[in-house]
């Protein structure tokens, strides 16, 4: 029997202007989450996950000045977090010392994710981690 190698995919989008905050961005994620049943099964991965939406959706409203586009994308292997804003400038890991009140965000992000991205577009930038739940076997 051949198998069906078709991609299957399902995703969700959500505009967040600046007047949002960054609460709305990580309860809409949250809930997303749970209609995948990852509070059950991964909930640190849920955990990480809000928190990584949380950094990339302030530093689209802080740095780029503008709303942010969060999409979610789960292909079965990988959760894509990703994160548009109209801004060209693309973000830089800082360095921040220990009396800094910013400047750990992609840090953050680099450490919670299994990997992450930037890429330019025509009006703006995408930066997209990647979170790949445990599998079934890891996870009992």
């Amino acid at each position: 029997m051949a198998q069906d190698s078709s991609l299957r995919a399902v995703g969700w989008a959500r505009s967040l202007p600046i007047s949002s905050g960054v609460t709305a961005a990580r309860d809409w994620t949250r809930k997303h989450l749970v209609s995948l049943g990852w509070e059950r099964t991964a909930p640190d991965l849920v955990d990480s996950v809000v928190l990584a939406v949380s950094e990339l959706v302030t530093n689209a409203h802080a740095h780029a000045g503008t709303a942010a586009q969060l999409i979610l994308t789960w292909d079965e292997e990988c959760l894509h977090v990703t994160v548009h804003d109209a801004s060209t400038q693309l973000p830089q890991q800082r360095h921040a010392d220990d009396s800094a009140l910013g400047g750990r965000g992609l840090l953050l992000v680099d450490a919670l994710a299994d990997g992450w991205q930037v890429r330019r577009c025509p009006r703006g930038k995408d930066v997209t981690a990647c979170f790949q739940p445990p599998s079934p076997t890891q996870a009992t």
